[in-house]
């Protein structure tokens, strides 16, 4: 198997116009470039390159693609052959997936390998560990029992300069610089991590990339993390992940805490679904990725000023990516306490309740708009409206911008309609069938081709697609749900061409080839793509409630039912008012 990080970085690297141009004479049209399709004989030109999507598709026969396929289908190639002859083109070497001669086994193990050494320097961590009677009592003292510790690989740095010395007799070796497991500093080489509780970090597939590492006294820093390396970015990965996916998935859940002590402490009391982050603010791939995984993102911060000023950072990031069917919460904890210390001194009973009682993302929004403005005053509610703006245009999930929508009118004493205009709500443009300069693909006037062909301009909303929400007998609603499930898939935000590559033989590629074509015939925009795909989930969201509406009208028998329908209606209107006319 080769790795999807391998093909992506490949496929980032490789023009697809260069490795057609090879094979077929193309012209500059527009945005894409043209030519006789190799396919299927033809006189007008149908067969359409995409420099900046990375795939070509012909509008006559139907082929499509990306550069691995036009390759396999071109030059008849395998798919091994195909990404080798398109890795030698730019100096790529492919990981080898076969068993390997004497000859390149010789050679594989002079080349440094460096998830190799980084699992060396864990294992070495670890049985330092077991030599540490103090770092055992450390240990203890916090709480925790050999088999924690052992499940989350834990170890101890020794305090020398250059314990790592007994690990790795080529201590000159500078790939060990390289990976973050030594310092040079004015011609002098040393170990970064010295009498540190030692914390591994691992990636999705659970090898260590990383280690962060806790002095076990006074000092600072307090946690030192691995630097930026080729293995490791803490701006993508989380501690503990590995150990928590089983957990996340069962209770639906992921608990975001700051501190590898907090994740530990809280798996040490059966809170299995907590995640860290590494010394870094939550970034929009942390919480992509995930989105992936749970239904619910709950992020916990201390109740202190860093701690809500470290929350508000997080919901800034999740505007942009919370949809309507997977609700964000903010658990904020008493003063002085972090999730390590409560757990422990109040169990894990209390820790949970606090954990479904927390802040949905609009309480916390809300109150805190509130605590900022004096809404006694209209000075005070004008700046309500303005700071609120900029917040409430990064959101994509449509019926919880409206309802937010309503919720600063109300305590801005204005009506829906005005907040509407004063927040400039984004509208979208009206595609029409006449739009499409080339007549072989006019998109379906519902909502679940809008959905499609706007999401395949930025797959990081693929987590807003809600399958309850699609109409069960559309083409279009099979593809929605295969990008989602793919993108799912990767550890990160993909390509189209990865996905492309992902879906390859599947009978939904040609819909989502036809889907993403017309949106380039168009001219989409990201943020025309932006507006266009809330706009298809709020149309969904509005089909949805007018089928509860039409349901419930038809049994009315009681009063309440009576108060239960007029509830429905007055949201279902204010979700069609909310909505920006074309």
């Amino acid at each position: 198997m080769i790795p999807d990080s391998f093909k992506q970085d490949l496929l980032n690297r490789v023009d697809i116009v260069d490795v057609v141009q090879r094979y077929v004479q193309l012209r500059k049209a527009g945005a894409n470039y043209v030519g006789l399709c190799p396919f299927h004989n033809e006189k007008t030109p149908s067969f359409s390159v995409s420099p900046t999507k990375q795939f070509y598709h012909c509008f006559g026969c139907g082929v499509h693609g990306n550069a691995i396929g036009f390759l396999m289908a071109y030059a008849s190639l395998g798919y091994v052959d195909a990404v080798k002859d398109l890795a030698s083109q730019v100096g790529m070497q492919v990981p080898e997936s076969h068993p390997r001669s004497p000859e390149e086994a010789a050679r594989k193990e002079r080349e440094p390998d460096l998830y190799a050494l980084m699992e060396k320097a864990m294992d070495f961590y670890r049985a330092e560990l077991k030599k540490s009677p103090r770092a055992i009592e450390y240990l203890k003292g916090r709480g925790l029992t050999g088999e924690i510790a052992a499940r989350y690989r834990i170890g101890y740095a020794p305090d020398g300069w250059q314990g790592l010395k007994e690990a790795f007799p080529d201590y000159e070796d500078n790939t060990l610089a390289e990976i973050g497991l030594i310092v040079e500093n004015e011609g002098k080489r040393y170990d970064r991590f010295r009498d540190r509780i030692m914390f591994p970090i691992l990636n999705a597939r659970g090898t260590a990339i990383g280690f962060g590492g806790r002095i076990l006294d006074k000092g600072e820093p307090k946690y030192l993390n691995s630097p930026e390396t080729p293995l490791f970015g803490k701006g993508r990965e989380v501690y503990g992940l590995p150990q928590a996916r089983d957990a996340i998935r069962t209770a639906g859940k992921v608990l975001f805490v700051e501190g590898y002590m907090d994740v530990v402490a809280l798996a040490q009391f059966g809170v299995s679904y907590a995640v860290a982050t590494l010394g870094t603010a939550t970034t929009s791939e942390h919480v992509s990725k995930m989105l992936r995984l749970a239904d619910e993102l709950v992020f916990c911060f201390d109740g202190d000023v860093a701690g809500r000023k470290a929350a508000w950072r997080a919901l800034e990031v999740s505007l942009a990516l919370a949809p309507d069917h997977k609700p964000f919460r903010f658990l904020f904890l008493p003063d002085g306490e972090d999730p390590d210390t409560f757990v422990r001194k109040h169990g894990k009973e209390a820790f949970e309740i606090r954990v479904r009682e927390a802040e949905t993302l609009s309480q916390f929004l809300l109150a805190q708009l509130q605590s900022e403005n004096e809404l006694a005053t209209p000075e005070g509610r004008a700046r309500l409206v303005t700071v609120a703006k900029p917040l409430i245009q990064k959101m994509v999930a449509p019926a919880l911008r409206v309802q937010l929508v309503n919720e600063i009118a109300a305590l801005a004493r204005i009506s829906d309609g005005e907040a509407g205009v004063l927040l400039q709500l984004p509208k979208t443009r009206s595609f029409s069938r006449q739009a499409v300069r080339r007549p072989t693909y006019a998109a379906p006037r519902y909502p679940e081709a809008s959905l499609l062909f706007s999401l395949l301009s930025n797959l990081a909303l693929a987590e807003h697609v809600n399958p309850a929400l699609l109409a069960p007998d559309r083409e279009e609603s099979d593809a929605l749900i295969a990008v989602r499930d793919a993108c799912r898939e990767f550890e990160a935000d993909p390509s189209l061409g990865l996905l492309l590559d992902r879906l390859q033989g599947s009978k939904r590629v040609e819909v989502i080839l036809r889907a993403q074509m017309y949106g380039e015939e168009v001219g989409f925009g990201p943020e025309e793509a932006s507006n266009e795909f809330t706009q298809a989930l709020a149309n969904l969201e509005l089909a949805r409630r007018k089928k509860e509406l039409d349901e419930l009208r038809g049994r009315l028998s009681s009063k309440e039912d009576l108060v239960a329908f007029n509830e429905k209606n007055l949201a279902y209107k204010r979700l069609q008012g909310a909505l920006p006319s074309h």
